[in-house]
């Protein structure tokens, strides 16, 4: 999320969050008198319920019209959200928060309640939500996951309307930063029950409590619309009035309309980045996004065979991809977790943790290993479909790696490029063959992208297991939890497992080229989390 997606963990040094604004003030006289923002993006908004959605601009756009007790500011450090304030106890394990007055955008105030309420839907089984295992560190939440003890159980509790008391399994220094994303903010329960199945379906029927609205949204408009919050506690700081978004999936088309005015941001790709590069309006923006290609091991036994999965990650010419195809800042993938995420006494988390052989190209020795696959599984040819989105990066990718593993013998390769929706419900229902998938990480912690492959894991869609695997998950999220140098090793073990057995083939770490109108100033972006934050955003003249 990727939603798709920050905290100071003890001693290990984090990927600090970056604030890119343009120079000059959030100041008045500066200011110009229409605050209207027209933004693209990529994929259209699949989803508004904080418990379920999954997805970068789901999170984005539920990060904007609600808030948490905490919110993620400059530096990655959370700051006051709905909570005014909080203390820790001495042993880590409860955190008090003391809430604000504040109203939701009905004009019904914000309460304690509503996070009990929030918090304990999420874990709830019936809800499904993928992102339940976020709340592994409140107490009793994965008894209650695992349908071991009742929802009320939850380590949450209202003191009145305006005191949250918070207990966990055991001290978690990230924890913060968990109460400041998206799948943590409250939700008000009246306006669930009323809504019913049509609850955050559609713009209307939902309520919100951030420093904007959702106005236009139908469920499935490619277009959506957020204005300015007026019931919002800190709305006289909020300059925008308006932000419009449009989804734009061939790039030229959004240059273009960039170039008319009718954009005042727009990512770039293809021979793009390169042609703006010198332009003052060229960003590159570096996120903590990692893509990989996830193979259906449940499905038959060529994609069990660790050579044919070997062969299929050595086909492929990773620098080639980046540095030829998409040119917009990103970078060969060195593992599953992004480079530059965490490090610890001063090395980055894939210097320690990485398995060159699993990231790079070798096509004499992947011909050798799908040969051999092939006899071990008794064929004699294979053929498999490699779906992902239908956006021009989607396209991109199953393009060069069809190319790639063109070359193995007896492998015919055909793409299927759908609707972000589509691809993403396959996917997790286990509808494929392979899959180009994707994660960015909601805090940056090795373990935010670690923990979606252990046994199980409704992000595991693959279905790759591994004792071994799971036992060093199981030991930093556990026994090791407040050890920081044994949950390094832990985490740097996870990684070199997951690599070593090739269950998953890491691509490429995400960045994002972008051109954005100088006089667009104060956005704050975030390589982790929900990426964007356009309460501090304006319009200069």
């Amino acid at each position: 999320m990727k939603i798709n997606s920050a905290v100071k963990l003890g001693t290990v040094a984090t990927f600090a969050a970056v604030l890119l604004a343009a120079c000059g003030s959030n100041g008045s006289s500066s200011t110009a008198s229409k605050q209207t923002l027209n933004w693209m993006e990529n994929s259209a908004l699949p989803s508004m319920d904080a418990s379920t959605a999954t997805d970068v601009v789901s999170g984005e756009t539920i990060n904007n019209t609600g808030e948490g007790l905490l919110r993620i500011g400059k530096n990655s450090k959370t700051y006051p959200g709905v909570a005014k304030s909080y203390k820790v106890s001495k042993d880590g394990k409860t955190y008090t928060f003391n809430l604000r007055k504040s109203k939701w955008s009905n004009g019904d105030q914000v309460t304690a309640k509503d996070f009990v309420y929030a918090w304990q839907r999420t874990v709830n089984p019936k809800t499904a939500s993928q992102y339940a295992y976020m709340y592994a560190p409140v107490k009793n939440a994965n008894a209650i996951i695992n349908k071991k003890k009742a929802v009320s159980t939850l380590g949450i509790k209202a003191e009145g309307n305006y005191k949250v008391v918070v207990t966990l399994t055991k001290a978690t220094s990230y924890f913060p930063s968990l109460a400041a994303s998206p799948m943590f903010f409250p939700q008000n329960k009246s306006v669930v029950q009323k809504y019913g199945k049509k609850y955050a379906t559609n713009a209307q029927d939902n309520v919100y409590n951030g420093p904007f609205k959702l106005t236009y949204w139908t469920g499935t408009s490619d277009n959506w619309s957020m204005s300015k919050n007026s019931s919002y506690w800190n709305a006289k700081n909020v300059k925008l009035k308006k932000i419009n978004f449009k989804t734009m999936k061939d790039p030229q088309t959004a240059l273009s309309q960039y170039q008319s005015g009718k954009l005042d941001a727009t990512y770039l790709s293809g021979q793009q980045p390169k042609n703006y590069k010198n332009s003052k309006q060229y960003i590159e923006r570096k996120s903590a996004s990692t893509f990989y290609i996830e193979l259906n091991e449940k499905k038959d036994s060529m994609m069990k065979n660790k050579k044919a999965r070997q062969a299929l990650s050595l086909a492929v010419n990773r620098n080639q991809f980046v540095n030829k195809v998409l040119q917009d800042g990103s970078t060969t993938a060195k593992g599953l977790v992004s480079t530059g995420l965490a490090s610890y006494k001063g090395k980055d988390f894939n210097t320690d943790a990485a398995v060159p052989s699993a990231t790079s190209q070798d096509l004499t020795k992947a011909k050798k290993l799908w040969k051999e696959a092939l006899k071990e599984t008794g064929r004699s040819s294979y053929s498999l479909t490699l779906m992902a989105d239908d956006t021009p990066a989607g396209k991109n990718i199953t393009e060069f790696v069809q190319s790639q593993w063109a070359k193995l013998p007896g492998l015919k390769v055909t793409n299927s490029n759908l609707p972000f929706k589509t691809r993403l419900a396959r996917s997790q229902s286990g509808d494929f063959d392979a899959v180009v998938s994707a994660w960015g990480a909601d805090f940056p912690d090795p373990i935010s992208f670690l923990s979606l492959f252990t046994s199980g894991n409704s992000y595991n869609n693959g279905r790759w297991s591994s004792k071994a695997y799971d036992k060093y998950i199981a030991a930093a999220t556990g026994k090791d939890a407040n050890n920081t140098a044994a949950r390094w090793s832990d985490m740097v073990n996870a990684q070199k497992t997951i690599l070593n057995d090739q269950g998953i083939i890491p691509i490429y770490q995400q960045g994002k080229a972008q051109l954005v109108k100088s006089n667009v100033k104060g956005l704050t972006y975030f390589p982790t989390g929900a990426n964007w934050d356009f309460s501090t955003a304006y319009i200069s003249k």
